[in-house]
């Protein structure tokens, strides 16, 4: 996969995956940042932001965070170093998934239901917005890293990150959390089938359309489209899942 981008929409999309944690702590700490990792927030090699900014922006302490980030190193999702120049670095490149539940766990009509609603309407209110240049240059740069990367492990994470990056410039942190969500619950499902080369092009293909309709500003193709794309991947899960 191709290098972080470092834009501004780039950091919005971690604010919108990260949010405070409440309840249990210790477990939505490590849910929250398992998921981020999972989905390509956080990306194969790269490193977590400083303990100071991810223990204010999750709203714990940071021995609470440290905690958290051993039980990812335990699951092997990072690795951290220690001394000058240290840090957390996520080791996670899509070939496992620790932490999955399994697909009966979910009602998978209730999950993609959620989905399509979500999306559909994410991509509706991105294309009703006016874009700024890193935005659209952001979108653009996912989508081609999606592209790029089918028919490797990795492709999975990118094609996560594409659609979170459309929910981010939607300009919606309520929209960006619950398609967070429907992705997070879409990827177990998806976990549960063998991958399909030819599923993958045709979801390029509307991913291309998508992207197009959100930079055109048409946001009727754009919902049509990530409709039509949610309703492909219902029909393979319903199908192969039940």
């Amino acid at each position: 996969m191709s290098a972080v981008p470092h834009l501004a929409p780039y950091r919005d999309l971690q604010e919108f995956t990260l949010q405070p944690a409440v309840g249990n702590v210790f477990e939505a700490v490590v849910g929250q940042l398992a998921t981020a990792i999972r989905l390509g927030v956080f990306a194969d090699g790269e490193q977590l932001p400083p303990e100071r900014e991810l223990s204010e922006r999750l709203g714990v302490s940071r021995m609470t965070l440290r905690d958290a980030i051993a039980a990812l190193r335990d699951a092997g999702l990072v690795r951290t170093t220690r001394g000058r120049g240290g840090g957390t670095v996520v080791t996670y490149d899509g070939t496992h998934a620790p932490g999955v539940r399994p697909a009966g766990e979910y009602d998978v009509a209730d999950v993609l239901r959620f989905r399509r609603l979500v999306e559909a309407g994410a991509v509706e209110a991105a294309a009703e917005r006016t874009l700024d240049d890193e935005q659209r240059a952001w979108l653009s740069r996912c989508l081609a890293d999606a592209a790029n990367t089918v028919g490797t492990s990795e492709h999975r994470i990118a094609d996560s990150r594409l659609h979170l990056a459309l929910a981010t410039v939607s300009g919606s942190a309520l929209l960006a959390e619950s398609v967070t969500r429907a992705q997070a619950a879409l990827g177990d499902l998806l976990a549960a089938i063998p991958v399909l080369p030819r599923n993958i092009e045709h979801s390029q293909s509307q991913h291309a359309r998508i992207v197009d309709a959100v930079l055109r500003a048409d946001a009727v193709e754009a919902g049509d489209a990530m409709r039509q794309h949610c309703d492909a991947t219902a029909e393979l899960l319903i199908g192969l899942i039940g």
